[in-house]
């Protein structure tokens, strides 16, 4: 296609193509199985954990949230709206917290082209990246076992 660049393209392709998650309780039933296996390594994410944070995490397509409870081990994940303030709140596509945790697309990138939103102070997410990496190093084998990745 002529005189679009080959990211425009990508975003182009993305557009039609069908959803990773067909629901979110698709969505809920894989998260859930990846923080239970974050969980059995606590002293991968040490520090969120003394934190002090409350991180709530929104997805779109489907619509979900999570809520990650750092304010005291062990760490608390409660699925669904919930009532509360937090700290910080990211807004993201499912299907971009997919690619990220595949390791197909760039948290850096994602965050400086606009397709990650968040509320708060940002340099409180530094804290996150013990926990998120945990999450990467997971999710490619609970997707996996979800019929997720080819």
């Amino acid at each position: 296609m002529h005189g679009f660049t080959s990211r425009q393209l990508a975003e182009r392709q993305i557009e039609h193509t069908m959803p990773v998650y067909s629901s979110a309780e698709q969505f809920y039933a894989v998260m859930q199985e990846l923080f239970a296996e974050v969980m059995r390594r606590p002293e991968q994410i040490d520090s969120f954990l003394h934190s002090n944070l409350v991180v709530r995490m929104k997805t779109q397509e489907p619509e979900t949230e999570i809520v990650l409870d750092g304010r005291q081990p062990p760490l608390g994940v409660r699925f669904g709206p919930q009532p509360g303030r937090a700290n910080l709140e990211i807004l993201l596509p499912a299907d971009l917290l997919h690619a990220l945790w595949l390791g197909a697309e760039s948290t850096q990138q994602a965050f400086f082209d606009g397709r990650i939103r968040t509320r708060g102070n940002l340099l409180k997410a530094m804290q996150l990246l013990e926990l998120f990496a945990e999450a990467e190093r997971s999710y490619p084998a609970v997707a996996q076992r979800h019929g997720l990745t080819a």
